[in-house]
């Protein structure tokens, strides 16, 4: 353990802080997921608005350097690549 002040409350801020990104981006594994499951279900009505919400999941954690902004786009990407298939299947 650090003795100076400063460093004791920069472990604090750090233990904070990655309990708070380690909840964010179990979160977006989440709905990332839960979107993904839609999809196979066949249900194009649910799958969009699972999808929605991925997205601006995935958006929010990307400005907020959750994520690279290269790793949202592609999960994005690859989302909504499995929707167009659902839509022309349908």
């Amino acid at each position: 353990m650090p003795n100076i002040k400063s460093a004791v409350k920069r472990v604090k801020t750090n233990d904070k802080r990655r309990a708070l990104n380690a909840s964010q981006k179990s979160a977006l594994r989440t709905v990332v997921k839960a979107a993904d499951q839609a999809l196979t279900t066949n249900e194009v009505e649910t799958a969009k608005a699972a999808i929605q919400a991925a997205s601006k999941k995935l958006d929010k954690a990307a400005s907020k350097g959750l994520v690279h902004k290269n790793a949202a786009a592609r999960k994005k990407s690859r989302l909504a690549k499995k929707l167009n298939a659902l839509t022309a299947n349908a």
